[in-house]
């Protein structure tokens, strides 16, 4: 039976319960995952300081690939933190309806947001001139830009699939406009897959009229952050989507990956044994994916998906079950698909 050592990101609030769920799910799987805990809650990164992100840092560089649970920001965002250190360059984040689950959006939508993980303003927090007047920097490095719109249309292209870049490349002429140029630029190595650019209010609302025109979307940072959380809004919680984060070596290949849901700590209910998995549940399937294991990854996204359409979930979207209760019948699921196939 296979081995594959995963850096396991301990974090906040619900945490705890997601990291039972993945574990109980793990011990069904046809392959062992052997996970290497580091502790990333606020109360150890008090206690003892940057050390903490030393031995976040180190794991991630040995082992390659890890899968982390939310984090509280409080004196700095570990996300942030990680994204630098790691030198992450890219955050993919797939959103798509799931049947079963009502909300104020008819269509169904299906696309992957494709972000830069860096610059935009998120690297300046800005400073105050005089009393009533700021200002931030905004950066755009053309590096970045490339690995993002390198894996869009690797990722078109293995699902046959189009890419729109998107940006305010008509207003943000010197910034935007280096990430457009460089899109383009790696559009023209896939001749075979459609390409289009829009403005990014003009693509917003193109989604919530026209889901069906939007598959695989670049965009820069922020821009990336608002439609992510948008789109999840739309399928009904932003508690469904999970992420993932990668940095390349020099030939363009990934070297770390890190898969995340991307919902909150929500403090309010942890411990409470109400938190809803999915997210956590799903990036677990985006990083068994990664390791090569995509049949496993298919038959698990399949037993979530199948429960959740048959109203076995938890309350927040619906349902009754506690998040022990709906880990326990994915994982009834996966045992009866696995066993089949």
């Amino acid at each position: 039976m296979s081995t594959y050592r995963i850096v396991e990101l301990l974090g906040d609030g619900i945490s705890t319960e997601l990291s039972q769920s993945i574990h109980s799910l793990a011990k069904s799987l046809p392959f062992n995952l052997d996970f290497l805990a580091v502790d990333l809650s606020d109360e150890t990164r008090k206690k003892n300081g940057p050390v903490v992100y030393d031995l976040a840092e180190t794991a991630m560089r040995e082992l390659g690939v890890g899968l982390k649970y939310p984090t509280a920001t409080t004196d700095e965002s570990p996300n942030r933190v990680l994204r630098s250190r790691l030198q992450f360059s890219v955050i993919h984040r797939p959103v798509c309806t799931i049947p079963g689950i009502q909300t104020n959006f008819s269509k169904s939508i299906d696309i992957d947001v494709v972000r830069i993980a860096t610059g935009g303003t998120y690297e300046d927090p800005g400073r105050r001139i005089g009393r009533d007047t700021a200002v931030s920097l905004r950066v755009i490095e053309r590096g970045p830009a490339r690995h993002a719109a390198r894996f869009a249309f690797r990722l078109a292209q293995l699902r046959g699939r189009s890419v729109v870049s998107t940006s305010k490349y008509t207003i943000q002429q010197a910034t935007d406009g280096l990430f457009e140029e460089t899109v383009g630029q790696v559009a023209e190595d896939y001749p075979g897959t459609a390409y289009r650019r829009e403005l990014f209010d003009a693509l917003l609302a193109g989604i919530i009229m026209h889901p069906q025109d939007y598959s695989i979307i670049v965009c820069p940072n922020e821009y990336g952050d608002f439609l992510s959380d948008s789109a999840c809004g739309l399928i009904g919680s932003v508690g469904l989507g999970d992420s993932a984060s990668y940095s390349f070596d020099d030939s363009g290949r990934v070297e770390t990956a890190m898969f995340d849901p991307s919902g909150g700590t929500a403090p309010d209910i942890a411990g409470q044994d109400k938190a809803n998995p999915t997210a956590a549940i799903l990036a677990l399937c985006n990083m068994l994916r990664h390791l090569g294991e995509v049949d496993t990854s298919r038959a698990l996204r399949a037993a979530v998906m199948g429960a959740i359409g048959e109203g076995a979930t938890t309350a927040d979207i619906g349902g009754t079950l506690s998040c022990s209760e709906f880990t326990k019948e994915v994982k009834r699921r996966l045992m009866s698909s696995l066993q089949t196939s």
